[in-house]
């Protein structure tokens, strides 16, 4: 449980700082629901996370597959 300061700060309690990752600079996406008097914080990914998160992805969707021979072996036909 947190306090809004008089400057309409928050602190976010440091067990779920450390669970999420949330660290100085980190940007949240805070989302109202209106209807259920909530809202919900989502911590977004800076861009190093993300693209730590996408290497290798495409892997599973072609782990035979060489793609740039393919394209190569593409091009050289289109001549």
């Amino acid at each position: 449980m947190t306090t809004i300061t008089s400057k309409n700060m928050v602190t976010i309690p440091v067990e779920i700082r450390r669970a999420f990752g949330i660290k100085p600079g980190r940007r949240l996406e805070w989302v109202p629901n209106v209807e259920r008097n909530e809202i919900t914080v989502r911590v977004i990914p800076d861009r190093g996370e993300l693209a730590r998160r996408l290497l290798g992805s495409g892997r599973r969707y072609s782990p035979d597959r060489d793609s740039v021979a393919d394209l190569v072996a593409e091009r050289e036909s289109d001549d």
